[in-house]
């Protein structure tokens, strides 16, 4: 596989950016998980997540977009509610 098309993962599960906008998990699993930058803060030269919002979500296309959203939550800092993200997929994907 080229450098180019590898995905990078997150505990086993996939990760995916565009702008401001994280999405964790496979569209083919029932559920995945949204993470919004909402405000950044610079230190040393480079931006950082101070308030991410975080949200599991259906994959399912044929359910309005509002009701979608399973769980929502916000946290301070990225690893925070990717830490978080990942245990409500995580029990969303067994069935808890």
């Amino acid at each position: 596989m080229s450098e180019e098309n590898k995905v990078l993962t997150y505990k086993g599960h996939p990760l995916m950016r565009k702008d401001n906008m994280i999405y964790y998990g496979s569209m083919e699993d029932s559920h995945i998980v949204l993470l919004q930058i909402l405000e950044t803060e610079t230190v040393g030269g480079e931006e950082i997540a101070k308030r991410v919002s975080v949200q599991l979500q259906l994959t399912d296309p044929a359910a309005k977009p509002r009701d979608r959203v399973v769980k929502k939550g916000e946290k301070a800092g990225l690893y925070t509610a990717l830490d978080f993200g990942c245990v409500w997929l995580e029990r969303a994907l067994a069935g808890k």
